[in-house]
């Protein structure tokens, strides 16, 4: 009997060290875009290009797996990639392990990577005790045949949508369609699903813990966590909450207005009206779980490693001092090819004495708000100007200044794949990681 309660205390005691956080405010959590990989030229980005990083990072998600609409189960996004069919990145990703021992590697879930009209089944799932067990054995079942150390929900909840400014035609306009169900989809169930999801986190960490894996979530940005997530039912069966409080202003959602993408508190002076959203800072998102119950140490910034762009017209100011009027997405890159984005390196590289169309840079003092750099328009010419909100090492560093100040759990990068991961800008790779994770 005795040797009995012995191996029981024991095994209780394993099992509270190896649950044991090591990183409980210095996480470093690097999101892993798998999709890079199919990017053309120098913006190919594939596992040999992750392992630079890894020195740097605590925690890796790969991004992403998806939801199978008919059953419920959890299938993978990108089989040529992801699976032995394919390159067999899950398998790749969980082997990283072999040469980085204290390296947690999860598998993320959702993360905006579905097609827009293909996300109602991340609502439906929620909906019954059914859906939710198939989801969750589905779960099950990919931790046993790849070993995850745990998984991340970005669950592709609705989007806020930006409310715009109306003429009385255009608000009358908006009624007649609002009422013949015109327009973006509304979740009538709001409610059921918020509940539906914390029972299925509740289920699922059940599941996971004696197994010891771990199960954290990521709020999607524009996403609104006082409609969808129940902080206070939910602290207790997450690991950690990555809060993406960026892309506040993007050039497919503001067209018309550039502004800074990613700041840390509102910017000061700015009267908050209808065309925006309320939450728009780093420390308003973080404010709102802390208050609502969720542990600091379970907090983790999200920090982009990418810029949002704008064009600039004949209307937008000489000044580039934000917000600006703009029209609509910057010019792609060449590496990344998305107008209205541009990796760190791809900014960088514009920001040389010697580049052409040399970005004339702003940096930020007041450690609040983020750098941006922009082109005016040229009236000479009638050239398009860039308006350029982007993340460097210096403001990454701030957030994670911020984070440790408020004693929070650490940042998550996103992503690594978008960071100078080849150097070429000061030659030490992932610059904007270095920055974050030497000020925590």
């Amino acid at each position: 009997m005795k040797v009995l309660i012995f191996a029981a205390f024991a095994a209780l005691c394993a099992q509270s060290v190896l649950s044991v956080d090591l990183h409980e405010h210095n996480k470093v959590v690097c999101y892993w875009n798998s999709t890079a990989f199919e990017r053309q030229g120098p913006g190919k980005f594939g596992i040999d290009d992750v392992r630079p990083a890894l020195s740097l990072c605590t925690h890796l998600i790969y991004g992403y797996a998806g939801l199978n609409a008919e059953t419920f189960e959890v299938v993978p996004l990108n089989p040529n990639l992801d699976t032995a069919t394919g390159y067999a990145y899950y398998k790749l990703a969980v082997e990283l392990r072999r040469s980085f021992p204290d390296l947690k590697v999860y598998l993320g879930i959702g993360g905006n990577a579905d097609p827009e009209e293909d996300t109602h089944k991340y609502l439906v799932v929620t909906e019954t005790s059914e859906s939710r067990s198939k989801f969750i054995n589905s779960v099950n079942r990919l931790l046993k045949d790849y070993d995850f150390d745990g998984i991340d929900l970005a669950w592709q909840f609705p989007a806020v949508k930006v409310k715009k400014q109306r003429s009385t035609f255009g608000s009358i306009w908006h009624g007649v369609k609002k009422t013949f169900g015109y327009g973006k989809f509304k979740d009538d169930k709001e409610q059921e699903h918020r509940d539906g999801f914390t029972i299925m986190v509740r289920d699922l960490k059940a599941q996971l813990r004696p197994k010891m894996k771990a199960l954290t979530i990521t709020v999607l940005p524009h996403v609104n966590s006082s409609v969808y997530y129940d902080a206070r039912l939910l602290a207790p069966n997450i690991d950690a909450v990555h809060l993406l409080a960026f892309d506040q202003k993007t050039p497919e959602r503001n067209p018309q207005e550039a502004d800074y993408p990613a700041p840390i508190y509102e910017s000061y002076g700015r009267v908050l009206d209808d065309n925006v959203d309320r939450t728009t800072s780093i420390d308003s998102f973080s404010r709102y779980w802390l208050e609502h119950g969720t542990p600091a140490s379970k907090v983790v910034v999200g920090i982009p490693s990418f810029a949002r762009t704008w064009k600039l017209t004949s209307d937008s100011q000489i000044s580039g001092v934000p917000p600006i009027v703009a029209d609509g997405p910057g010019a792609e890159g060449p590496h990344t090819n998305v107008p209205g984005l541009l990796s760190y390196a791809e900014v960088c590289a514009r920001l040389l004495e010697s580049a052409v169309g040399r970005l004339r840079r702003v940096g930020d003092p007041s450690k609040k708000y983020g750098s941006y750099a922009y082109i005016s328009y040229d009236e000479n010419t009638g050239a398009d100007g860039i308006w350029v909100g982007y993340e460097d090492p210096d403001t990454a560093g701030n957030k994670a200044a911020y984070a440790k100040a408020k004693g929070l759990g650490g940042v998550a990068i996103y992503d690594l794949s978008l960071d100078d991961f080849r150097g070429i800008c000061t030659g030490d790779k992932f610059p904007i990681i270095r920055g974050a994770k030497y000020k925590l």
